[in-house]
């Protein structure tokens, strides 16, 4: 069964925001709406060994979302590929998996009374997959650095599966118990 997943190579991020970019095109969202920030820890360390370091963020498409069982509407869904997302036809905006999300990556800035309300997250691309099964995320196409690897963790010739077992990774917030599905490599901390 295809599991898929995120890999972030934080040693290759170089804090550009393409990926924010092009998530924000792609999805055609307003500038104060942002699925792929990338937060600067700012420089570290002292001279000659300095560094700085990048975290772009996400939703996690945990594997086991807060965000899904909480939902009244049954708008809050998560597919069998593991990607999770929101169906806007039976969101009502009541913010419940806003509030659900310990990672704060949906957004309901943009619930104008006039206007279809409904809450909007990161989907891992899933309408470009539909159009394209072999499509990756927009922000993994974008990224020069090829610091974003998106692939199947159930396919052991997969390069995330093959990353995600012969490297150190992290994730964030594990102890939530979400499972969280972005893997990060670690920066190395300005040391070879």
């Amino acid at each position: 069964m295809t599991r898929y997943v995120m890999v972030i190579d934080k040693r290759r991020c170089i804090g550009c925001q393409s990926c924010t970019v092009a998530c924000r095109t792609w999805n055609d969202l307003p500038l104060d709406i942002v699925y792929n920030p990338v937060v600067t820890e700012g420089t570290q360390g002292t001279w000659p060994n300095v560094h700085r370091d990048w975290t772009p963020l996400l939703c996690m498409h945990c594997a086991n979302p807060e965000c899904v069982p909480c939902c009244p509407t049954g708008a809050s869904q998560q597919d069998e590929d593991g990607t999770v997302w929101i169906d806007s036809k039976k969101c009502m905006a009541c913010k419940v998996c806003v509030n659900a999300c310990p990672y704060g990556m949906r957004d309901a800035s943009h619930l104008e009374p006039r206007l279809h309300r409904f809450v909007r997250k990161c989907t891992f691309c899933r309408d470009r997959r539909q159009m394209d099964p072999s499509a990756k995320p927009y922000c993994v196409d974008t990224c020069h650095q090829k610091a974003r690897i998106f692939g199947d963790i159930d396919d052991p010739e997969s390069e995330v599966s093959k990353l995600i077992g012969s490297v150190k990774t992290e994730r964030l917030f594990t102890e939530f118990g979400t499972d969280p599905q972005i893997y990060y490599i670690p920066e190395l901390g300005g040391k070879a």
